[in-house]
């Protein structure tokens, strides 16, 4: 990579890995050694753009940030960081583009592990998912990358196929309604005779506080 290329490319992986170890644990050996690899890219990220190695140790941050257990969501808001990054040099936009669809695949790969207990859960992944997928779509078809626009294509395939298999065991919902607030125990006991449910139903309708439910909402058919 050119110095002027570097001179924009390495700022951006500074910011970039500064949102990263945000939301890396603070304790425990595997977050120890998240921040410590992140600590060294950053201090050596232009010599690195330079050198145009910077590629592996961004997938080694990004890979032990997952080890260390950060969540989806905090990947996301490290894309979404990312994303806001407007480099006009290649070498700060390849690096830009680099960071996107590390934050995809590490998204991809923490929700390949994660636990589901409501369909709404999977269904908001996906719509949360589509646009970052097409838009790193783009850039690579624009960049005539085609490597890259075909794994992409197929890691947003597989994590959509991954969430519908999860959804499809998933009892299927229905609305309901009632004519006043009333607590969890009692909603589960009318809809299910059964109060001992009432978890279900503050879990799938995200209640705030279980004794004072909104009067509609959704519910487990089963």
């Amino acid at each position: 990579m050119k110095r002027l290329d570097a001179n924009e490319a390495a700022p951006i992986v500074d910011r970039m890995l500064q949102a990263l170890v945000a939301t890396v644990p603070a304790k425990g050996r595997p977050g120890s050694d998240a921040r410590t690899a992140i600590g060294d890219t950053r201090a050596h990220a232009y010599k690195l753009c330079i050198d145009d190695a910077i590629g592996p140790p961004l997938d080694q941050c990004f890979d032990l940030a997952r080890l260390a257990g950060s969540t989806s969501a905090e990947i996301k808001y490290v894309r979404e960081t990312v994303e806001k990054e407007t480099p006009v040099s290649l070498g700060g936009r390849l690096v830009r583009d680099a960071g996107i669809r590390l934050s995809l695949a590490t998204q991809c790969r923490i929700i390949a592990s994660m636990s589901f207990v409501s369909r709404q859960d999977v269904d908001a992944i996906k719509q949360q998912l589509l646009r970052p997928f097409r838009d790193a779509e783009e850039i690579a078809a624009d960049s005539m990358d085609q490597m890259v626009f075909q794994t992409l294509v197929a890691l947003q395939g597989a994590v959509t196929n991954h969430l519908v298999a999860t959804a499809r065991p998933l009892p299927r919902m229905v609305n309901f309604q009632f004519f006043e607030p009333l607590p969890s125990l009692v909603m589960a006991y009318k809809l299910y005779d059964d109060a001992s449910r009432c978890d279900e139903l503050r879990q799938e309708n995200k209640i705030v506080h279980p004794a004072f439910c909104p009067m509609t909402g959704q519910a487990l058919s089963a």
